[in-house]
């Protein structure tokens, strides 16, 4: 008896594998010797399914710590990306193997044409050539600050082809990548998110440079953006003898790079109040013209 539903069974499973099989391979859609079978599509499906998922899991492995900082989580996102691509790569050659062609085959038969292709294209394939190499360098990373154009922006998203910046007055810039490899620009940010500025003011003559100093450096002190580090302290310079006032400098480290007009704002703010309180002032330039008289005959 047993032996007897075994074999039912085994001959079921048998005939229904080969009935499923059957529908699997009959074809959807057929043109010369190509033929769309619902085998080619669930198999497409299981590897970009998997790719979607792999991805899923790998960005959570790399990026599930809260707690991490913006240049390592930076880092981190452009490791993503790189992975992203490449799995992203061998499964769409997948998916062309499985659908009857020859990705070597699809290649040398096409190499003509990506050459015209190249031409009409460069400055594309320069922008995808520059993504890979901000991406591999990591000269560039999400969070960093940038000055592209005179405009200063937080990147917020680094492909192939372009990065995003968001600007301080709410915008988002689309930079092609060339731009960071052949363009002069500034990252406020590459190699420390505590940058040095300065604030230019100019005082009259007859002022007291050393209260004058003491004011400056009372102001940057007591603002709460300001670093206020042994090796970031603030300090004063007196710049230059200008025509009509003592020019000087209050040079300041922030980390607050991405604001940082704020902070010269309130600071100017702080210093004229006290300037004022202290009766030092700012003059306006000035300038004194004498009249020759004629000679008497």
């Amino acid at each position: 008896m047993k032996l007897a539903v075994a074999h039912f069974f085994s001959t079921f499973i048998r005939s229904e594998k080969n009935r499923m099989k059957e529908i699997l391979s009959k074809p959807l859609f057929e043109t010369g010797s190509f033929k769309l079978t619902p085998e080619m599509l669930l198999a497409s499906t299981i590897v970009i399914g998997g790719t979607i998922i792999l991805l899923i899991f790998i960005r959570f492995l790399l990026l599930r710590k809260a707690d991490m900082s913006v240049s390592e989580k930076g880092r981190r996102n452009s490791f993503y990306l790189l992975i992203k691509y490449f799995l992203w790569v061998i499964a769409i050659s997948f998916c062309i193997e499985i659908f009857g062609f020859k990705v070597t085959l699809l290649i040398a038969g096409s190499a003509a044409l990506l050459v015209g292709l190249g031409f009409g294209l460069q400055n594309i394939f320069n922008d995808f050539i520059s993504g890979l190499f901000l991406l591999f360098e990591r000269t560039i990373k999400v969070g960093d600050v940038m000055e592209v154009g005179g405009i200063v922006g937080r990147v917020v998203n680094i492909s192939l082809r372009t990065s995003v910046l968001h600007s301080r007055d709410g915008f988002d810039i689309i930079v092609p990548n060339h731009k960071f490899i052949t363009d002069n620009v500034i990252n406020w940010s590459h190699q420390s998110f505590t940058c040095r500025f300065t604030i230019d003011v100019g005082v009259a003559y007859q002022s007291d440079v050393d209260k004058v100093t003491e004011i400056l450096l009372s102001c940057a002190r007591e603002h709460p953006k300001v670093t206020k580090s042994d090796i970031h302290k603030p300090s004063v310079r007196l710049y230059d003898f200008g025509n009509s006032a003592l020019e000087f400098q209050l040079l300041f480290w922030t980390e607050e790079i991405f604001r940082m007009e704020n902070v010269k704002s309130e600071l100017r703010y702080s210093i004229i109040r006290k300037f004022r309180s202290e009766g030092i002032v700012i003059p306006f330039p000035q300038r004194d013209v004498h009249f020759k008289g004629e000679d008497k005959k």
